[in-house]
């Protein structure tokens, strides 16, 4: 009978090594690796031969079911989904701690629960600290059911007993199978819990949102084979100090991972924000030079964002360059493109990039409001706080085209903006621009020409 031997794992890459080091050999992380207990493999059966049902079947032949795809009541979350629950997928929800995801999992029980069972397993919280929030959020269902078991062979026998219309395991990290000797949150329990309840949700055809922690850089804990294993990967995003919460896909088998799903936290719970445009512009924006409004493109959800820029003497000898919501390498590269094409003489002048509402811009089509907010807050030019800015700008200053600029045009029209200044070319078929004065900017140096006339 061969024995039990103790093996390293990497909690970053999952790699097995035989001794352990404060270094990890593969991914070069430092006290990632994690002592586990490896048991010897079973001696694999035979091959049975193919049964009729596991045959494979032509594409053509496969039938599509109905119903699989089931509104959840929460609007946000099913523009993020793809239009809703999709029957038999697997969903992950990674975040910050309190950021709102076990808020948001358990409002959606709520919406659910219509008179279907719906199952709550909680690791982390005993049930009667789950019933004192649930009363918080208004939260009333006699169809949810609360399960605090960690243990997943547990969790899939109820699972497969009760047939829940929606399961939430909160949260994975929490859990562990019988099988595997090591701790909850290990590489292997991760791997093996998720596994089986993949094979749960795909064989009962029933919906599984599970919890994820996040590590200190902002990513679900663990290597990245939860992502791999599961359909769905949702982030959520936002900031403390605010009171908005964004929900991001990173993954998504069903639906796009452009679209985002913005909440508001209150307290009786996450609240769906129908217009972001209004939280993300403030009325200020023209108390200041370098405040600019440009029209992002998440998805098919146009949005006004403000852009904050503060351009002042360096005190030391590199200038400093630092972006909040905004991609610091984009910066870098609109101030050298400022620099030389536009002559703005930038080498000993610190910037420093805000979005406004803590708002994360990563469209290329506001790099012309990026542009606008560095040169007015370095010229110390106030800009009109219903002109809008949208353009992508290339490495020779030339602004060029967006995507969908039709679509950003009525939606800073439809939000009071008079003024747009957008990339030469192209015919604007769309009407209900007529009270929107639009200037044709075809490079950087014309942009600099506007702002000071």
């Amino acid at each position: 009978m061969k024995k039990q031997k103790t093996v390293y794992v990497c909690q970053e890459c999952g790699s097995v090594q035989g001794k352990w080091g404060g270094r990890c050999p593969d991914c070069g992380k430092w006290n990632s690796l994690v002592e586990e207990v490896s048991r010897p493999e079973p001696k694999r059966r035979s091959l049975s031969p193919v049964s009729a049902q596991s045959a494979p079947l032509p594409l053509s032949g496969l039938t599509e079911e109905t119903a699989v795809c089931v509104p959840s009541g929460i609007g946000e979350l099913d523009r993020v989904l793809g239009g809703g629950v999709v029957a038999g997928s697997l969903v992950l929800i990674g975040g910050d701690p309190g950021i709102g995801k076990s808020t948001l999992l358990l409002q959606l029980c709520g919406k659910m629960a219509d008179g279907a069972p719906v199952l709550y397993v909680t690791g982390e919280e005993s049930a009667r600290q789950l019933k004192m929030r649930a009363e918080r959020l208004g939260v009333k269902a006699d169809s949810i059911l609360v399960y605090p078991e960690t243990c997943v062979e547990s969790i899939v026998n109820v699972i497969a007993e009760i047939r829940p219309r929606l399961a939430v395991i909160d949260s994975i990290q929490t859990v562990f199978t019988e099988t595997i000797t090591s701790a909850p949150g290990s590489v292997a329990q991760l791997r093996e819990s998720t596994a089986l309840l993949m094979q749960t949700c795909k064989s009962l055809n029933i919906p599984i949102f599970l919890i994820g922690h996040v590590t200190k850089e902002g990513a679900i804990a663990g290597p990245r084979l939860l992502e791999h294993i599961v359909d769905t990967v949702l982030y959520f995003e936002g900031d403390r100090d605010h009171l908005f919460r964004i929900l991001r896909p990173v993954k998504n088998r069903f639906g796009s991972t452009h679209e985002i799903g913005v909440f508001e936290m209150l307290e009786s719970g996450l609240s769906e924000v129908s217009n972001p445009s209004e939280i993300f512009v403030s009325g200020g924006a023209e108390a200041a030079s370098g405040s600019v409004i440009t029209c992002t493109l998440s998805g098919t959800r146009p949005i006004l964002a403000e852009l904050q820029a503060l351009v002042t003497p360096t005190t030391f000898g590199n200038p400093r360059r630092t972006a909040v919501g905004f991609d610091y390498n984009r910066l870098v590269l609109l101030s050298a493109i400022l620099r030389k094409r536009a002559g703005l003489p930038l080498d000993s002048e610190d910037i420093y990039v805000s979005a406004a509402g803590g708002m994360r811009v990563d469209d290329p089509g506001s790099d012309l409001a990026l542009a606008a907010a560095i040169a007015g807050s370095f010229r110390d030019i106030k800009i009109e706080s219903r002109t809008v800015f949208i353009g992508e700008v290339g490495l020779g200053g030339e602004v060029r085209p967006v995507t969908s600029l039709e679509t950003r045009l009525k939606e800073s029209a439809r939000m009071g903006m008079q003024r747009a200044f957008i990339p030469t070319g192209g015919e604007l078929r769309t009407g209900g621009l007529e009270k929107l004065e639009i200037t044709r900017i075809p490079d950087i140096e014309s942009l600099m020409d506007n702002l000071i006339d």
